[in-house]
């Protein structure tokens, strides 16, 4: 069953964060979760559109070079049902390749950062989706 894009009963905004570089995916939970955010994560590909459809979160930031799926991959399968459609995407990647770059915006991500990217230029874009994102608050 899905759920509706809500905040944490907290008023957490809830990330999810996908990256096969699973040594690096601590530090950034910890890192976000100080900057006011529930963070769930994911590890491959599969995983994680399997977290965005079974609890949709308020934005996804995904590394694009992923096992089982691409972040291309996963980020063309949210862009084609209903309840995920409107996820804010924000593409964290190695790649700098124009073509590749490319790709990620025609699969349907908002904003692209290479890494290594700045963690505060990260949140800041992060606020940015967010904040024009449609306001979808907890339910009573």
């Amino acid at each position: 069953m899905m759920s509706v894009p809500d905040y944490t009963s907290e008023g957490r905004p809830a990330i999810l964060l996908v990256d096969d570089y699973v040594d690096a995916l601590p530090a950034w939970e910890i890192f976000l979760r100080a900057e006011g955010f529930e963070v769930r994560t994911a590890t491959d590909g599969p995983a994680a559109l399997a977290s965005a459809t079974s609890a949709i979160p308020n934005l996804i930031v995904m590394d694009l070079a992923l096992p089982g799926l691409s972040g291309c991959d996963v980020a063309r399968a949210l862009r084609s049902q209903d309840l995920t459609l409107h996820i804010p995407l924000i593409a964290a990647t190695g790649f700098s390749d124009p073509v590749q770059l490319e790709e990620a915006r025609l699969a349907g991500f908002d904003a692209i950062l290479v890494k290594p990217c700045d963690p505060l230029m990260l949140v800041q874009k992060i606020r940015e989706l967010l904040a024009s994102a449609p306001a979808i608050r907890p339910r009573p």
